[in-house]
C-alpha cells in the first residue's frame, strides 16, 4: 500500500486552484477550502492530513474495508490513519476543506483523533436534512470568503469555523458516545481497541505488527490477560484472541486488494514469522488461501491475479 498523501501531492493529483499553499501556510499548519464541483473521485490510500468534505451527490464511499453507498447529503471526516476512496456517481457539489493538526491544535499536545469523532470500527458520515444542508454551506463558504480576505488575524477565524464544523458532527452522534464509561470493564475495552486500531493501516512493507496476542495488549494496559478477556467478553460478547484475528483479517483483505506485495511482505507485515503460517491462519477465517483471495478481486475487476491488488482508483 502506497505511503500517505501529503498536502503538496493532493494539490499535484487535483489541479486545485489552491489559495497559499505552502506547508504552513496559516502560520501554524496548514488550512484551504474548495468546492466540490470539479470532484471526480478519490483513490485508495491515506492522506497525512484532515479532510472536512460537505458531500452533495450519489457515490460510493470505500472506508478502510467496507463500502457505504451514499445517496443523500452528507457531511464525510476522514482522518490520517485510515484509508478511504470516492466513486462520484453523476453531478458532485457541496465543499471540502483540509487542514493539519498543527492548525487545529496550535501549540497544544493534543490530537483530533482523540475525539469522539473517530469511534473504533465506524465510519464518519453524517447524513444530513435540507435545513442542516443549507447551514453547513454556509459555514463552509464564509470559509472561503475568509480564505482570499486580507483580515490579518483570518486564520483564527477560520480555525473558529472549523471547530463549529466539528461540533456540529458530534452533535448529530449517539449522546452515549460522548459519556465515560462507567465500568472498568469498558474503560479497558476501550482501551485494548484503541491499541489495536492505533497499529493499522500497515502501509510500508518495512512496519511490523507490534502487538500480535492477547498477552501483548494485557502487558500494555497493565492489566492480567484473564482480566482482559473477561472485560472484553463482558462487554462484546468475544475474547481478545477473536478481536485480533478480525482485525488482522480485515487488514490482509485491504492489502490483497489495494497493494502489489507480495504475499510474504503481508504475511510479514502482519506480524507472522513465517508465510504458511500466515497462509493457514487467512484460510482458518475466511475459507480461501490468501492467493485465493486475490485472485476473486482480481476475477472481479478483470484483471489477470497477478496483478491484483493494484488499484489505481478514481481521483478527485
Amino acid at each position: 500500500m502506497k505511503a500517505a498523501e501529503t498536502i503538496h501531492q493532493f494539490y499535484a493529483r487535483t489541479q486545485a486552484e489552491a489559495v497559499n499553499t505552502p506547508l504552513n501556510n496559516a502560520g501554524s499548519g496548514h488550512f484551504n477550502v474548495f468546492t466540490r464541483e470539479s470532484c471526480k473521485g478519490t483513490p485508495y490510500g491515506r492522506r497525512d492530513f484532515y479532510k472536512i468534505s460537505l458531500v452533495i451527490g450519489k457515490g460510493r464511499l470505500q472506508y478502510a474495508d467496507r463500502w457505504l453507498d451514499m445517496d443523500a447529503p452528507a457531511l464525510l471526516i476522514s482522518n490520517p490513519r485510515v484509508p478511504y476512496s470516492w466513486e462520484p456517481m453523476g453531478e458532485q457539489k457541496g465543499w471540502y476543506c483540509l487542514f493539519t493538526e498543527a492548525f487545529l491544535y496550535p501549540g497544544e499536545q493534543k490530537e483530533l483523533l482523540d475525539s469522539p469523532l473517530f469511534p473504533a470500527a465506524e465510519i464518519p458520515v453524517f447524513f444530513v436534512n435540507k435545513e442542516e444542508e443549507a447551514e453547513l454551506a454556509d459555514i463552509f463558504a464564509r470559509m472561503k470568503r475568509e480564505m482570499i480576505s486580507d483580515y490579518p488575524r483570518k486564520f483564527d477565524l477560520l480555525r473558529h469555523y472549523l471547530h463549529v464544523l466539528l461540533h456540529y458532527a458530534m452533535k448529530m452522534q449517539p449522546a452515549q458516545r460522548f459519556e465515560q464509561p462507567v465500568s472498568a470493564a469498558a474503560r479497558i475495552t476501550n482501551g485494548f481497541f484503541d491499541l489495536l486500531e492505533q497499529q493499522f493501516p500497515i502501509d510500508t512493507t518495512e512496519t511490523e505488527l507490534q502487538l500480535k496476542t492477547a498477552n501483548d495488549f494485557a502487558e500494555r494496559l497493565n492489566v492480567h490477560v484473564n482480566h482482559l478477556n473477561r472485560a472484553l467478553k463482558e462487554v462484546t460478547g468475544k475474547t481478545t484472541t477473536e478481536h485480533i484475528a478480525a482485525r488482522i483479517v480485515q487488514e490482509a483483505m485491504a492489502l490483497l486488494r489495494h497493494s502489489d506485495w507480495n504475499i510474504s511482505q503481508i504475511a510479514y507485515g502482519l506480524g507472522f514469522e513465517y508465510p504458511a503460517y500466515f497462509n493457514i491462519f487467512f484460510k482458518k477465517h475466511t475459507g480461501l488461501t490468501p492467493l485465493e483471495a486475490r485472485g476473486q478481486v482480481a476475477g472481479a475487476a478483470g484483471q489477470p491475479a497477478e496483478s491484483a491488488g493494484q488499484t489505481a482508483g478514481p481521483t478527485v
